[in-house]
């Protein structure tokens, strides 16, 4: 079956009942990509039929998770009102029960589906009764849990009449009369086989009205028209029930491909026990946007010639389902940070600090406003950077206001050379004509200090660490000294005196 039709529209479809998962953000990457590939259309809807775990602060998360990460959408909620725009409205589920109600009445009236009256107990104890019985065998489990209700074959005119006297029933989709397969030509999985047999009447509204998921599934990708459901491997079991829903309707369905899971180093599913799994908390963590797509698009997919570091126009060029891989992907943390640090050094420095300003400012850290100090230190610090958020530890010994003397600095402050050096130290940086130091200039003083005071090694190198950074161990000073200040570097060298 070819995926190539006149007008492709495909939707991300979550649910607001929590945070954009990485596997949900890829899954609308893959819709994303493919509509803008066939010049095709990508709806949003928000499927909120669970009213008890839907809620307006998920969904609104969710849309800045979509917008910060650039995969904007052609119909569905408004990224700032959340006001639906499009021809098909309204895009969320909880506004189109008369329409689900329709429908159901649709496959009613056409002896599709049936009112079934059985209580909670009654459908319980029955399925207790298959499972025990011999007559289902013991390996078939699905005939085993199959309800047979009574109220297949009961009229429409006596179920209102029951409904009327207060009675409540659900409205089962009646399947025992369709003996045969159904195959499924998965656009990414291939063919896919699935015995009738496999489901008994199922549910489609519930007894208070509310519809189940298959059903709104099917009645939604019916009339907003979408032509290709591209969604995770885990809905593949929906998709028999969504298939019989189709024909009761008389409906074409889509084309279908499922994408494989995202899972961990040890193949389980993709969980936040081994680390962030939200996409606000890598924004958090300082990822560029553009990188977690870049990396999202590689779980399970492969660029023609391989290439790894991609804008999102060079995958939108690129983008074919024939390259997206059935099996699981796995999510490599630090495959992610590899590629955060390529896109993230490959910006402009003045780019760079702009993007690192937030994360500076949020550690509470006093550094100078001098774009030129500023392009600078980008220049010196880029090649340490993998994600935003590194650049804390990084600039943190260039402020005044949080140096100080660490207790692992003790011992070598007790040793006679270390007064030795750091006076040594202290008289080359005052007769230092300019301001500033340069990394040459910077290792000429030490060797000054190495001759001047007689010691090498690390009762060398320790004191001067100290007198700069508060500890002998820790960030090159080559590369911190030629951001620091004349009266930054003697104000520091007293300290360091102070406590021998």
């Amino acid at each position: 079956m070819s995926s190539e039709i006149s007008s492709v529209r495909v939707r991300f479809a979550p649910s607001p009942t929590g945070y954009l998962h990485v596997g949900g953000a890829r899954s609308a990457l893959f819709n994303y990509l493919f509509a803008k590939k066939n010049n095709g259309k990508l709806i949003l809807r928000i499927e909120d039929t669970d009213q008890a775990r839907s809620t307006e602060e998920s969904l609104q998360k969710m849309i800045q998770d979509l917008k910060w990460l650039g995969l904007n959408w052609d119909e569905g909620p408004h990224p700032e009102t959340l006001k639906d725009r499009g021809p098909l409205a309204p895009y969320r589920q909880s506004a189109r029960q008369e329409i689900y109600k329709k429908m159901a009445l649709e496959l009613l009236e056409g002896g599709k589906a049936y009112y079934c009256f059985m209580s909670e107990e009654e459908v319980e104890a029955q399925r207790e009764k298959l499972k025990t019985s011999e007559n289902n065998g013991k390996n078939n489990i699905a005939a085993q849990t199959h309800v047979e209700s009574p109220y297949e074959n009961l009229s429409l005119a006596a179920a209102h009449v029951r409904l009327q006297n207060g009675e409540k029933a659900v409205v089962r989709f009646k399947t025992r009369h369709l003996k045969k397969d159904y195959i499924l030509r998965d656009l990414i999985r291939g063919e896919v086989r699935f015995p009738s047999d496999m489901v008994g009447d199922f549910v489609l509204l519930r007894s208070d009205g509310m519809p189940v998921y298959n059903f709104c599934c099917v009645v939604d990708d019916y009339l907003m028209k979408i032509s290709h459901v591209l969604r995770a491997e885990e809905h593949l079991p929906n998709t028999l029930r969504q298939l019989m829903i189709y024909e009761g309707f008389n409906w074409a369905p889509p084309f279908f491909g499922h994408i494989s899971l995202v899972l961990d180093e040890d193949r389980q599913k993709l969980s936040k026990r081994k680390g962030a799994v939200a996409c606000e908390q890598f924004k958090k963590d300082g990822y560029l946007p553009e990188a977690l797509v870049n990396y999202l698009a590689l779980l399970g997919w492969t660029h023609p010639d391989q290439k790894e570091i991609l804008s999102l126009n060079e995958m939108c060029e690129s983008f074919s389902l024939d390259r997206v891989h059935p099996s699981g992907a796995i999510f490599d943390r630090v495959k992610l940070k590899w590629i955060n640090a390529q896109h993230l050094r490959a910006l402009p420095s003045a780019e760079i600090y702009k993007k690192i300003e937030p994360f500076l400012n949020q550690a509470g850290l006093q550094l100078p406003h001098d774009l030129n100090w500023q392009i600078q230190s980008v220049e010196l610090f880029k090649p340490y950077m993998e994600i935003l958020s590194d650049a804390v530890s990084l600039y943190s010994p260039l402020d005044d206001d949080k140096f100080e003397i660490a207790k692992e600095s003790a011992e070598t402050l007790l040793l006679e050379s270390t007064r030795v050096v750091l006076r040594a130290w202290q008289e080359a940086v005052s007769a230092h004509p300019k301001e500033s130091f340069s990394e040459v200039e910077f290792l000429a003083i030490q060797d000054e200090v190495k001759n001047k005071s007689g010691q090498k090694g690390k009762n060398l190198f320790f004191p001067i660490r100290i007198a700069l950074i508060g500890k002998p161990h820790g960030a090159e000073l080559k590369i911190l000294v030629p951001l620091m200040n004349k009266n930054s570097i003697l104000m520091r060298v007293g300290k360091a005196l102070e406590k021998c």
